[in-house]
């Protein structure tokens, strides 16, 4: 999530990011891996990812969403359609995540975002 947001902040090329990103934070090789698959391809359907947020934020203009929020809800939504990652994992992880690095009213509005597309997808 944090290279996500570092990326849509600055453009950066994700390889690039990726290792300014680990060399200030620590994590096993496993976790380093996952994360940088997970980034690397919420980074390269940005556009997709964007499309579905749009359609499943009723009444709110992408341009209003936190840069955070949006974070939050890419990397989840690309978690859920390209892993095998139980999508109740994702929503409470992404949740967890509004809820530390964003507003009070993060948590449930990504809830709802998140719950909406998983609903879309019929996958429980």
């Amino acid at each position: 999530m944090q290279m996500l947001f570092q990326w849509d902040m600055s453009q950066q090329d994700p390889a690039k990011l990726e290792v300014k990103f680990w060399r200030g934070a620590k994590g096993a090789d496993a976790t380093r891996v996952f994360a940088n698959r997970l980034f690397e391809g919420a980074a390269k359907e940005v556009i997709v990812l964007d499309e579905i947020i749009v359609r499943h934020a009723e009444n709110w203009r992408f341009e209003r969403l936190a840069a955070i929020d949006r974070a939050i809800l890419r990397l989840a939504i690309h978690e859920l359609r390209a892993t095998d990652t139980p999508p109740k994992v994702v929503l409470n992880e992404a949740i967890e995540l509004a809820k530390k690095f964003s507003s009070e009213d993060s948590g449930p509005f990504v809830n709802g975002i998140l719950d909406a597309f998983r609903k879309s997808l019929a996958i429980q």
